[in-house]
């Protein structure tokens, strides 16, 4: 990696740094405060950044506003999980009207749990549903589900996948963190005849894959890797559990919808909460039935957040009033469109942006080509991807290091033009440092 770090990007980059760092000296002094009580000064591995991350105060609609008084368009997102911006009136009201009307943590069960539950099952093809706290939750528990319906243990995932907190992979194992050491077989992704092996193997359960790896890079399956994951896994009996946690906001009915799959369970969590936190996972009824608390061996699923009135109220607006069948069409059509301008201004440069949809990465790759179906296989400059984030900011985006982009409702198309011109104008600054080796 060393023969990419030239003299001129390393002088590119430490000049960035230094007006970052002139330029957020509020943020500066609180993370210099943070570290006294939180390790390495946060409590989400994620956001922190060399030399210190940018503190933000708050958010309106589509923009955020940092300690230091700056406002950028938001482009991070938050993960997926702001969809509907930081302001939504509707959303609002909803919070709201739960607070003067309803109240908070009643600890009971709610008529309103049921609506919510059958909107989502309506919209994503499921024929039952149950709630939890975050996306962790609904791998977790899904994973204990296939695993009583089969009575197997093994799971098959893939190199570079991401299910939560305690369940990421990459390298071809589980991260030292994970839960269940033992019981994975990790494969490369996008590897249909690696996958269809490991898929037959003795004691498997279930498969657990996303249709797009987001946390590693916004790395899409193909149309022949998941179909056939999908039919090798209804040929032995093994459950095929796909990942939406991210890719629900992708059309109408997520990604199953887009790519015509039926899996035997889905995954949820981000933005269907309405900005709250939240988790769920749904499919078979035969196989949700292993919760159901009538039948005999059933298995405990508790979570005292689970039906909160605030997510079951405010979810359920945020899909049946603001987000709906049309928008979220129209909204995925933009970011497709999107992220293909993005790509006609790189072309021949080392950047290149993948992704469906309203959610995308920028790479920086090493060499060519520009292609990517698995992260294993890619070489990037890290160097490059920090001068980027910190170039990005300088022009008023909000942007995630790593290069990660999931678009907002309510962000206008000038704005997301102004980006691509941003990326044009970076291009053309550093053109020797982002021409791309074949």
């Amino acid at each position: 990696m060393q023969l990419y770090i030239t003299k001129e990007l390393q002088i590119a980059v430490d000049a960035a740094k230094a007006r970052y760092i002139a330029s957020n000296a509020r943020s500066k002094a609180l993370h210099e405060e943070a570290v006294n009580v939180l390790p390495g000064g946060n409590t989400r591995t994620i956001l922190h950044t060399d030399p210190f991350p940018i503190y933000i105060k708050h958010g309106k609609s589509y923009q955020v506003t940092s300690e230091d008084g700056i406002t950028y368009i938001d482009m991070a997102g938050e993960f997926t999980a702001a969809l509907y911006g930081h302001s939504n009136p509707v959303i609002l009201s909803a919070m709201n009207d739960v607070l003067q009307n309803v109240g908070m943590n009643v600890g009971a069960t709610t008529a309103q749990e049921r609506l919510f539950a059958n909107e989502i099952c309506k919209r994503f093809q499921l024929e039952r549903l149950r709630f939890t706290n975050s996306g962790t939750e609904a791998n977790l528990h899904a994973l204990a589900a296939a695993r009583k319906f089969t009575s197997k243990r093994k799971v098959v995932t893939f190199s570079g996948g991401y299910h939560g907190a305690v369940l990421t992979f990459s390298g071809g194992k589980p991260a030292s963190n994970n839960v269940d050491m033992d019981d994975w077989i990790v494969v490369k992704y996008n590897d249909l005849d690696a996958a269809k092996e490991a898929i037959r193997s003795p004691g498997v359960a279930a498969v657990l894959v996303e249709g797009m790896q987001g946390a590693n890079g916004c790395i899409c399956g193909t149309l022949e890797f998941l179909h056939g994951i999908q039919q090798a896994s209804s040929e032995v009996g093994v459950l095929f559990i796909l990942d939406e946690v991210m890719t629900s906001r992708i059309s109408e009915g997520g990604l199953a919808a887009l790519r015509g799959l039926k899996p035997d369970l889905k995954t949820f969590g981000k933005y269907l909460g309405g900005g709250l936190a939240f988790g769920a996972f749904g499919g078979r009824a035969d196989v949700m039935a292993a919760f159901d608390p009538r039948l005999d061996g059933y298995i405990s699923h508790s979570g005292t957040f689970n039906n909160n009135t605030l997510v079951t109220h405010v979810g359920h607006v945020g899909l049946t009033t603001v987000f709906t069948p049309e928008v979220a069409r129209h909204f995925t059509e933009a970011g497709d469109s999107f992220r293909e301008k993005l790509n006609e201004v790189t072309n021949g440069t080392r950047i290149y942006f993948t992704g469906v949809g309203t959610v995308a990465t920028a790479h920086f790759l090493a060499k060519g080509p520009r292609h990517i179906d698995c992260a294993d296989n890619v070489e990037e400059i890290p160097e490059l991807k920090t001068l980027f984030w910190f170039e990005m900011l300088e022009a008023g985006f909000w942007v995630t290091l790593r290069g990660f982009i999931a678009l907002i409702l309510e962000t206008p198309p000038s704005e997301l033009e102004r980006f691509v011109k941003a990326v044009k104008s970076f291009i053309s600054k550093h053109q020797t440092l982002v021409a791309l080796e074949t």
